[in-house]
């Protein structure tokens, strides 16, 4: 899990920018997770002992047109309807008719909203069980090329963010948390069972 970071040769410029963007949606998720602590009038920020040294991924998505990929097959997407693993992913995203959708009970599939000046941040499964399943992690998929905008060209800056590898999370009890009884984990193991669920 800590394997140096892999910088493609054809791009040399790309490391110093995504380092610097790296670093930004490093403190951003910090302030973030501060955020939620204060929000549940918590006494201090549990986050501040668990995420010192976190592990994290980010991805570069490019979501390609039609004419280089040819048209999608039934049912098939561009990422797949899934919940992140984390504790908070932050996207700086494109908008398109072949974008990401968020689910609700209420509503179903619908096209998450966007403001060109603003991130999207989704709450993964890892703050959702710290939180005793008060805040649930969000469902969500991109869709794929669509037949009205058949060269739409779409690119993800996404960043997930997770704790200390060894960091021991204890779900909060109700009446904070809304399911009780439920066991601490470690942030690694949490992590390595839901990837363990999707490996084939």
């Amino acid at each position: 899990m800590f394997k140096p970071n892999v910088w493609p040769t054809e791009v040399v410029e790309l490391r110093d920018l995504l380092t610097t963007y790296i670093e930004a949606m490093r403190r951003l998720s910090d302030d973030l997770l501060a955020l939620f602590s204060a929000a549940l009038t918590l006494p201090a920020n549990p986050f501040d002992g668990l995420a010192d040294r976190p592990t994290w991924t980010c991805n570069i998505n490019h979501y390609p047109p039609m004419s280089s990929v040819g048209e999608p097959e039934p049912g098939q997407f561009r990422i797949g309807p899934h919940t992140d693993f984390g504790t908070v992913t932050v996207l700086d995203r494109e908008p398109g008719a072949g974008g990401l959708q968020v689910y609700t009970d209420e509503g179903g599939w619908e096209d998450a909203p966007y403001d060109p000046d603003a991130l999207t941040v989704n709450i993964g499964d890892l703050l959702e069980y710290w939180s005793g399943k008060r805040w649930p992690s969000g469902r969500h998929r991109v869709l794929p090329p669509q037949a009205d905008a058949p060269e739409e060209d779409l690119v993800s800056l996404i960043y997930f963010y997770e704790l200390n590898h060894d960091a021991q999370v204890t779900p909060l009890e109700p009446p904070i948390g809304t399911v009780a009884g439920l066991g601490p984990v470690t942030s690694a193991d949490f992590i390595k069972t839901r990837l363990d669920a999707i490996t084939l």
